[in-house]
């Protein structure tokens, strides 16, 4: 997978989440509020590797 892909399909994700746990807050269910916050979590993590794979690419072409 491409850094591009891993950061668009963390936004998408960090963005569910966050829907997520809204609803969940609003319909005062904690369990679909915590999966929000997970959904969130790993929408970062992708965003972050998506970040890491830029950053080894920018070593591999300086050199």
């Amino acid at each position: 997978m491409s850094s591009t892909t891993d950061k668009v399909k963390g936004t998408t994700n960090e963005l569910a989440g966050k829907a997520r746990e809204a609803t969940g807050r609003a319909l005062d269910d904690p369990e679909m509020e915590a999966e929000g916050a997970g959904q969130e979590a790993k929408g970062k993590l992708q965003q972050a590797k998506g970040d890491a794979k830029d950053a080894a690419k920018d070593v591999v072409d300086r050199t």
